[in-house]
């Protein structure tokens, strides 16, 4: 038994030679690994009845059953997992850390073939090459694609469970298999004291050819895979701190089944008014304070619930910010933030607000300094939190969706239709929206937008120009 883990797991995928890893692991003394224990449509192996004394039955009853026999047998005993074994035990396993990881990786085109080539085969183990089944694989782009999407899922979710429990796996790559120092440095890592003299040699690599006689149509799946963004070039980098479902925020309907979610520095007053009016009743009788239990009371009661947030032009809700949170100096101003940026990162904005002598000029230059401080900002480069009422609005919604995923996204340019689809949604008829309020500004947006301001605002909110499919501001202060 090691003295540092009570059992181990296997963190592989079909085709990645976790058959060939789990036979060296059973040379090792005092260590057993029992198959795919935890596979949906058997136990262990194809053809077997019980692991460990659990039948299958009992383990889909509880799979606790089987995780408490493998930690109480002899030695140290673990089993082989892979993404779409029972979604149960992950969990657990990832966050014990006396449960030793062991990573297998392969290089995702090359498991991929070998799963077609036993497809097409019906030939899943080689221990003879006398016995080998010829076949090729029929490669297909979109299956692939989405074969690899899963794997990175998957490989994300431990990752990041490693990560957020300060543990530590053993990695292991298809190629290291036929290293017999790496097995032995495995049993290091498991804190086993057996060792493999060699490696056991039963099973063989049943494709070893290149991948263009594996393949059939080799030609379609370079041509495919040409077009994929292995390194993923095109992301647009995202270090804004991530944001929680923000529960206390949203604000109910009185009467309807009406869930709001609101962003801050768009318009939240104007559809709380909305809200209001919908219902026949003040402003003060609206819903909010919510935590998540009476929350999810509220969405039981309100069957047939509807939940909505509105959206807004990144520049028009800057503008917003800038001329409400940092020019005002009004009880919800920033003071002390307008005074760094001030002092320390040099933005020309007036020390106490705008006064007579604060022209268009003067309000273009502050605003583009803002905005380009944004920048750096929202990248993490500046000592000053994140605001959510400038945070990225793809990032808040990210945020909701940890609790809960609107029904619909209305864009403020087009915010009278959004509402008329949530209430034909509920069953109710449309009560007329009073509009938004303009921001008490010295200078309309209007009059200081150029190429400049709308470059320094793509730049500092590319992911929200993308994800939510905003084009270049116009005059008339809508959406382009």
């Amino acid at each position: 038994m090691s003295s540092k883990f009570d059992l181990f797991v296997v963190l592989a995928e079909m085709r990645t030679g976790s058959n060939f890893l789990e036979t060296n692991l059973n040379a090792l003394d005092g260590v057993s690994c029992h198959g795919e224990a935890f596979n949906p449509f058997f136990i262990g192996y194809p053809n077997a009845d019980e692991v460990l004394g659990i039948t299958q039955d009992k383990r889909e009853d509880d799979p606790d059953h089987l995780l408490d026999a493998v930690r109480g047998a002899e030695g140290l005993n673990g089993f082989r997992y892979f993404h779409d074994h029972d979604p149960r035990v992950i969990d657990g396993l990832l966050a014990d850390p006396r449960c030793a990881k062991i990573i297998l990786t392969r290089n995702p085109v090359e498991s991929y073939v070998s799963w077609k080539i036993a497809q097409a085969t019906g030939q899943w183990k080689l221990t003879d090459a006398k016995n080998r089944r010829d076949g090729q694989a029929e490669f297909k782009g979109d299956e692939f694609i989405s074969h690899i999407e899963t794997l990175q899922a998957f490989q994300t979710k431990v990752l990041r469970a490693l990560q957020t429990t300060g543990q530590t796996a053993f990695y292991v790559a298809y190629e290291d298999l036929q290293d017999v120092d790496v097995m032995n440095g495995m049993a290091a890592f498991l804190g086993v004291d057996a060792r493999l003299p060699e490696l056991d040699k039963k099973l063989k690599k049943q494709n070893p050819a290149p991948l263009s006689s594996k393949v059939a149509n080799f030609d379609e799946m370079e041509s495919a895979l040409s077009r994929l963004d292995r390194f993923d070039l095109t992301r647009t980098p995202n270090f804004e701190p991530r944001r929680n479902a923000m529960v206390p925020t949203y604000v109910a309907a009185a009467e309807a089944p009406l869930l709001f979610l609101p962003l801050r520095s768009g318009v939240e007053d104007a559809v709380c008014d909305w809200m209001a009016a919908l219902d026949g009743v003040q402003v003060d009788a609206l819903l909010s304070d919510f935590t998540q239990k009476p929350l999810r009371k509220w969405k039981r009661v309100n069957r047939g619930h509807r939940t909505f947030t509105v959206v807004t032009h990144p520049l028009t809700r800057a503008h917003r910010v800038f001329c409400e949170r940092i020019l005002g100096t009004g009880p919800c101003a920033f003071g002390e933030i307008r005074e760094v940026l001030r002092k320390r990162y040099k933005l020309p904005i007036p020390k106490k607000g705008a006064g007579e002598a604060y022209a268009a000029a003067a309000h273009r230059l502050a605003f583009l300094g803002f905005l380009q401080w944004l920048k750096g900002n929202l990248a993490g480069q500046t000592s000053i939190r994140v605001d959510p009422g400038w945070a990225s609005q793809s990032q808040m919604i990210q945020g909701f969706a940890e609790f809960n995923l609107p029904d619909l996204i209305v864009r403020e340019e087009q915010i009278e239709l959004g509402l008329t689809q949530v209430c034909q949604q509920i069953g109710r008829d449309m009560t007329a929206f009073s509009g938004v309020a303009e921001p008490d500004s010295p200078v309309p947006l209007a009059e200081i937008y150029d190429d400049e301001i709308e470059s320094a605002c793509k730049e500092a909110y590319t992911r929200d120009y993308m994800m939510l499919g905003y084009g270049p501001w116009n005059r008339r202060g809508q959406a382009a």
